[in-house]
């Protein structure tokens, strides 16, 4: 069973707001097993428009990952969020298949 991840990209607006969000979200992503892979580290925009801030969360299958959005508990860090920033969460399942040869 392949994992699932939270594709996460975010501009905060509030970061005294946003700060609400994230102890809150804490809860969910505990109960549900999330684990940081990225969580706002340095970045550099090669295509496209980026957003300032990017989180992958990783799960250990996407029904666990959905599971974890529609909680009670992480419906509750998003209110506390309110209008502190502008998230964009993509669930994605991981990839098990072959890999690109090396060489």
């Amino acid at each position: 069973m392949s994992k699932g991840y939270w594709i996460v990209r975010v501009d905060v607006h509030d970061p005294e707001g946003y700060k609400k969000y994230l102890a809150a979200n804490a809860a969910a992503f505990k109960k549900y097993g999330g684990r940081f892979l990225v969580r706002g580290g340095a970045f550099e925009v090669m295509s496209g428009e980026a957003r300032e801030r990017n989180v992958v969360l990783e799960f250990k299958d996407v029904e666990t990952a959905k599971a974890c959005y529609r909680s009670p508990e992480y419906q509750h860090a998003i209110a506390e969020r309110g209008d502190s920033a502008v998230v964009d969460v993509v669930v994605v399942g991981g990839y098990d298949g072959p890999q690109p040869a090396d060489g």
